[in-house]
């Protein structure tokens, strides 16, 4: 069940075993609260509901570790076990009390479920992140602390710049990690939420998708070459003015350094009508 992180969450941070010189308090479920910093969005009813069967039956087999605050108490590790234990109908609970800093109590939210499976791969990649910014860590330095490699950090923080509605159906199950790394191939950012949804509506495979995504961004691709820079609005009213003054249509191409100005006629009437307005005769010529 356990992920492995590289060294073990309990020798990332000290005193988070429970020794026999440890107090073990009964604390009312009324007075502890989750730990703030908690990544974990959804809890499984199925995992909760097991877990309630199991302490219904053995009781809770490991005290759950709190810290004290001047609001009550605070769970630093064992959500999962105070939740099914209000499940059970428990009024009260096993707790040890530690002292933590912030610091640590999100280190340890963040720590402790990534040991786990149930995970989403949302709230991973959004673990991942936070650790990043408030360890002050390279995706690098973060994978061999956790003993994880470093493109599993990478795609599951790339998850987070898909937009959020996606996010959610990932969270949800609806979509997988994998069609989310491909609808992130998407050329088209603009076409990402319609295709997720089509996704779903087809209940497409990751590979079927993957297909999907390779034909419409070759699509795209040609469209792209084929498809005229847009010019700048610029040499448009520059354009638009020259029409204007000169009776004709009249295109400005321009390349980094230089440009050129090309002037269409349809007679040689029409041509000394050009001349004349731009004051140059034929003698000129």
């Amino acid at each position: 069940m356990a992920k492995g992180l590289g060294k073990g969450i309990n020798a990332l941070f000290s005193g988070l075993d429970v020794k026999s010189e440890d107090t073990i308090q009964e604390i009312s479920v009324t007075d502890l609260r989750p730990n703030p910093y908690q990544p974990r969005k959804i809890f499984h009813p199925e995992a909760i509901q097991e877990l309630k069967e199991s302490i219904l039956q053995h009781g809770i087999l490991q005290p759950i570790i709190a810290r004290k605050t001047i609001k009550g108490f605070e769970i630093v590790v064992g959500e999962r076990r105070f939740r099914a234990a209000k499940e059970a109908g428990l009024s009260t609970v096993p707790v040890v009390m530690k002292e933590f800093s912030e610091k640590q109590m999100m280190e340890l939210a963040l720590l402790e479920n990534l040991q786990r499976e149930d995970l989403t791969p949302i709230e991973e990649a959004m673990a991942y992140q936070t650790l990043i910014e408030q360890l002050h860590m390279t995706q690098e330095q973060l994978a061999a602390r956790l003993g994880k490699s470093r493109p599993h950090i990478a795609n599951h923080l790339r998850l987070l710049t898909l937009p959020e509605e996606i996010q959610d159906w990932i969270s949800h199950g609806k979509l997988t990690m994998g069609h989310g790394r491909a609808l992130l191939s998407i050329k088209d950012k603009t076409l990402i939420v319609s295709i997720a949804e089509k996704v779903q509506k087809e209940k497409m495979s990751v590979r079927e998708l993957e297909e999907f995504v390779s034909s419409l961004n070759q699509s795209v691709s040609r469209e792209t070459k084929n498809k005229k820079p847009e010019k700048d609005v610029f040499i448009r009213q520059s354009e638009a003015v020259l029409r204007e003054s000169l009776g004709t249509s009249v295109f400005i191409k321009q390349t980094k350094k230089k440009g050129k100005i090309e002037i269409e006629f349809f007679s040689k009437e029409d041509l000394d009508r050009l001349l004349e307005l731009l004051r140059v005769s034929r003698e000129e010529m």
